[in-house]
């Protein structure tokens, strides 16, 4: 089991939604969030360094048995990534192990809750 956190653009959110629901995944729980990378760096303004505003995107969290993780990448690179081969700050995709899932409802463990 693997838990995949995806960071990226907020106008992005409803393409990367329907790709993944066309893969068949369509448990996801859905943040927003701010921060920068290299989107963006320290700028000079009279004379002093001044780090720029926090970029609002958003942060999406799957939990996916391990046959669903490549299907789900493939679905958040393609919806996600900016026309004309992406740009600096679409995002960025973590993949995790998972230790345990737990399904509150029925008590189910593991893949099964998933």
């Amino acid at each position: 089991m693997k838990l995949m956190t995806a960071i990226f653009r907020i106008n992005r959110l409803d393409e990367v939604r329907e790709a993944l629901i066309a893969k068949d995944i369509s448990r996801i729980t859905v943040s927003r969030c701010t921060g920068h990378g290299r989107a963006t760096d320290a700028e000079i303004y009279r004379g002093q360094e001044v780090i720029p505003d926090l970029i609002e995107k958003v942060r999406i969290e799957i939990a996916l048995n391990d046959q669903f993780v490549e299907t789900a990448i493939e679905a958040i690179l393609n919806s996600a990534r900016t026309e004309d081969g992406g740009e600096v700050g679409d995002g960025k995709i973590f993949v995790t192990e998972l230790g345990e899932c737990v399904r509150i409802r029925t008590g189910e463990r593991g893949g099964e809750a998933i």
